[in-house]
């Protein structure tokens, strides 16, 4: 998504702030399957004094967010955390430092799909010319990677945030179309076993490198010979054409040195520590996942064809800056996606949620219901400050000059409507909005990949 201020050209007479926010991928970007709801807040004092416990240490977290939102989400990290967040050379991706007692922090902001914690980055690696040699240096880079601060990291993130249970399926995490993603583990069943007990000298060697996490593990499986053991993944996300492997032979052969250097179990579905190998034509960074599916699954129970992702909503709405009082539009709101994220997260302002489509309406009803319920079942106010409407959009029931802001997903003519059909609707559907919002202080933000036709009207 790149988003860019446009001005309209006449007949639209009104002075409006307008972005447009362009998809760049090839298919809208939609929550294709509904997923377990994540509530908005957890102010807990026993959330913040679990973080708080044990020695405070220093790491960076990496930050998966919707493409072209690279910015807002580092503006939000700047306003909720305070500290200056870094956006990746792979676009979709922000880096911030942050100390483990404000480690819960970062589950709550909105911006953000996906978070692991970064174990090793290296900015310009140098790959091998040979696809031999390159996965024989993966296979030796595990065993002098930094695993022991990540580690802990990810022992914390368990006691801070409620375990889901796994995910279901292989990676479910989207990239973008010009990357390969392979969630892979070693392939051989002689890789996959276990040994039961490993050399002298393997164990003095991994000993030094890691001595916190190998000793406590080693005096586990003494004490209890059958102790559950850690299960593991390797997931390779590689973008650029000039590297001589694959994904898929970058996450076996990487996978095999982390299971044999840790003594973990490779399991590809019921996992308990997923390994991120990120590689961007010549930067590597190395992580673990502490988010187990995307936190853009929330608010959204009844889920239509072209539902937005929450943290792409919130995004759009950050791009508005709402005020206290202001009347906020979505006349093509669909399933209420962008009406619902701002009634909870920007609440001073009223919004307005309508379409033309009996269907679009009744799901937008039914995920405020839902959220007024789960709201209710907390104990907190259940009401919100939104309403839904079925309407023409050519022709809104609203006064002239009296909406602040229009934010809405455009159809792309893709799965909804069709790119020929916009050429009509574009024209009147933006006449319309110029004529309902405010002159000189109204502003507008518009999600489309049909770029063309609307550059054109």
């Amino acid at each position: 998504v790149t988003c860019e201020p446009l001005s309209l050209a006449p007949p639209v007479t009104h002075i409006i702030q307008l972005y447009l926010c362009v998809s760049m991928s090839s298919q809208e970007d939609g929550a294709d399957e509904p997923g377990p709801n994540t509530e908005g807040s957890s102010t807990s004092s026993s959330i913040e004094n679990d973080a708080t416990t044990g020695d405070i240490i220093t790491v960076t977290i990496g930050a998966t967010v919707p493409t072209g939102f690279e910015h807002t989400a580092a503006e939000e990290v700047k306003e909720k955390i305070g500290a200056d967040a870094r956006i990746s050379k792979d676009r979709g991706r922000i880096y911030f430092p942050i100390t483990t007692d404000k480690l819960f922090q970062v589950h709550l902001l909105k911006s953000v799909d996906n978070l692991f914690v970064v174990v090793e980055e290296y900015d310009h690696y140098q790959f091998k010319e040979s696809k031999e040699e390159t996965l024989m240096e993966l296979q030796q880079l595990a065993s002098k990677l930094p695993w022991t601060n990540a580690l802990e990291v990810w022992k914390l993130n368990g006691t801070i945030k409620k375990k889901k249970g796994y995910r279901k399926g292989g990676n479910g995490t989207k990239v973008k179309p010009n990357s390969e993603a392979t969630d892979a583990t070693v392939a051989d069943t002689e890789q996959q076993e276990l040994p039961k007990a490993a050399s002298a000298a393997e164990s003095q060697t991994k000993t030094e490198s890691t001595p916190d996490l190998e000793s406590s593990m080693q005096d586990s499986e003494e004490a209890a010979p059958e102790a559950k053991l850690v299960k593991f993944r390797v997931t390779c996300n590689r973008a650029g054409d000039k590297h001589s492997f694959s994904s898929n032979e970058a996450a076996r052969d990487f996978g095999g040195a982390v299971q044999e250097f840790f003594q973990w179990k490779a399991d590809m579905t019921k996992f308990d520590i997923e390994v991120l190998l990120n590689i961007h034509k010549e930067e590597v960074v190395i992580g673990i996942a502490l988010t187990e599916e995307s936190l853009h699954r929330r608010n959204i129970s009844h889920f239509g064809p072209t539902t937005l992702r929450s943290t792409l909503c919130y995004g759009m709405l950050r791009l508005c800056k709402p005020q206290a009082s202001d009347i906020i539009l979505d006349p093509m709101c669909g399933t209420g996606a962008i009406p619902l994220e701002g009634a909870i997260e920007f609440n001073s302002s009223f919004y307005i949620a309508g379409d033309n489509y009996d269907m679009a309406v009744n799901r937008t009803v039914n995920n405020i219901c839902h959220i007024q319920k789960r709201r209710a079942i907390k104990g907190s106010a259940s009401g919100l400050p939104i309403d839904t409407v079925r309407w023409d959009l050519c022709n809104l029931p609203i006064r002239a000059s009296s909406v602040d802001i229009i934010i809405t997903d455009m159809p792309f003519g893709k799965r909804m409507g069709s790119k020929k059909k916009n050429w009509d609707l574009y024209p009147s559907c933006l006449r319309e909005m110029a004529r309902v919002c405010r002159p000189g202080s109204g502003k507008a933000v518009l999600l489309t990949q049909d770029k063309k036709c609307f550059s054109k009207v």
